[in-house]
């Protein structure tokens, strides 16, 4: 690949991903320089020239112990206006997790649409485009950015981590409720072809009313099959324990729960050690640090996405397709 005018940074709040995919794409990060001022003001700016170059920032969204979401979003936002205004012909946004993206409609009345303002923000600073991992909600995200908006998909990455486990074994998909059958079944059919055989569906029933989940009903049959349940995120882990349990009861041998995004909020070292969830798949775009009671840190199995977001990258700056990645 010649990487040309090519140019990929990385803020220091998630520089360890940022040199992985460097890696991957075969590249060494460009220079820049963090400064902390004594009033918690902060700049960033790059030591490198980017005139007319293309050039991707990497940053996960995620807050931690160290940097709140806020903050990271902040710096970025920043990052991106004084790169653009040093001559970068394009600025690509590349975060795994993107903040306020489960916000993404009105739930109650006066409600804030969160997901529109942060677009609203990246484009206020010039990004030419964006890129993530398994969004809440694909159509929310695109429309609420009217710069470029591209979507990258974490099954490929959860098929060919089970797979090889699932070869022997009856297999069945699980959505935990109604509203994530799209996504259940994208991932039926892609384990499907890896495994050279159909893959049957089921779903949970779930209401949520004044933060309490409610429904039993499971609809499909779990019975004597592995079941692996596919959701975009986790955070508190009620909703997967739950459809875990409804497919114990109803027969399941195994239960492995997938998810792109491990948010893991404290109640999850609690909810998620339930026994009837035997492994829990999810990927990098968030560091799992909140968990920490072992027996949940046991069952936690993490999958890379630096090779993934490398090829996004060299695929874009080399004009070739996205659409092609998706599809695996």
């Amino acid at each position: 690949m010649d990487h040309g005018n090519l140019k990929v940074f990385a803020l220091n709040a998630g520089r360890a991903y940022g040199e992985a995919v460097a890696a991957a794409l075969g590249v060494a990060l460009a220079a820049h320089e963090e400064r902390e001022f004594e009033d918690g003001e902060h700049k960033a700016r790059t030591l490198d020239s980017v005139r007319g170059c293309d050039v991707y920032v990497v940053q996960s969204l995620s807050g931690d112990a160290t940097m709140s979401a806020d903050d990271k979003l902040v710096r970025l936002l920043f990052f991106v206006g004084a790169l653009k205004d040093a001559s970068a012909a394009r600025v690509t946004v590349v975060a795994p997790y993107l903040a306020y993206s489960r916000k993404d409609q009105k739930s109650k009345p006066r409600d804030p649409v969160t997901t529109r303002y942060v677009a609203a923000l990246f484009e206020a600073v010039g990004a030419d485009c964006m890129v993530t991992l398994d969004v809440h909600n694909l159509a929310a995200y695109q429309n609420a950015f009217r710069c470029r908006a591209e979507h990258l998909e974490a099954a490929p990455l959860f098929v060919s981590a089970l797979a090889p486990q699932l070869r022997d074994a009856d297999v069945v998909v699980v959505s935990p409720d109604a509203g994530g059958i799209k996504r259940a079944d994208a991932y039926r059919g892609r384990l499907a072809g890896a495994l050279g055989r159909e893959v049957p569906m089921a779903f949970a029933e779930k209401y949520r009313s004044g933060g309490q989940l409610r429904g039993e009903a499971l609809v499909g049959d779990v019975a004597g099959k592995a079941a692996i349940i596919v959701d975009d995120l986790i955070s508190a882990g009620n909703t997967i324990a739950r459809t875990a349990r409804a497919c114990r009861e109803r027969g399941a041998t195994r239960v492995v729960a997938c998810a792109a995004h491990g948010v893991f909020a404290p109640e999850a070292n609690t909810v998620l050690a339930d026994a009837a969830l035997d492994e829990i798949v999810v990927t990098d775009s968030i560091s799992p640090l909140r968990v920490t009671a072992p027996g949940v840190v046991a069952k936690v199995r993490v999958v890379g996405t630096a090779p993934l977001f490398a090829e996004a990258i060299r695929r874009m700056h080399a004009g070739g397709s996205l659409a092609a990645l998706a599809e695996g």
